[in-house]
């Protein structure tokens, strides 16, 4: 019973949110960059099967590595967004 009370308390303080504006897309697809940016130069074959459609325009990554760098660039945004917004910058 305890346990029930000690997490309905704690449920109850939320974390403060912030809207989206475009500052927080930049923010995103910045870290993005970045991420498909070392992962070009950091993943030992980028070019590996499957392939996408024009791979020229992603750099000659296969989907693989186009969608590891993108999921890195996410959490790094995710992470550059929070801690830009304690900061109060966003």
């Amino acid at each position: 019973m305890t346990y029930l009370t000690l997490l309905a308390a704690t449920s109850s303080a939320t974390v403060p949110t912030f809207e989206w504006s475009p500052k927080v897309a930049i923010v995103m697809i910045v870290c993005n960059i970045i991420a498909i940016a070392f992962g070009k130069f950091t993943i030992q074959k980028p070019s590996e099967k499957p392939g996408l459609p024009a791979p020229a325009f992603f750099g000659g990554m296969s989907l693989g590595a186009l969608l590891g760098t993108t999921s890195f660039g996410h959490v790094l945004g995710a992470g550059a967004i929070l801690g830009l917004a304690s900061l109060g910058v966003l």
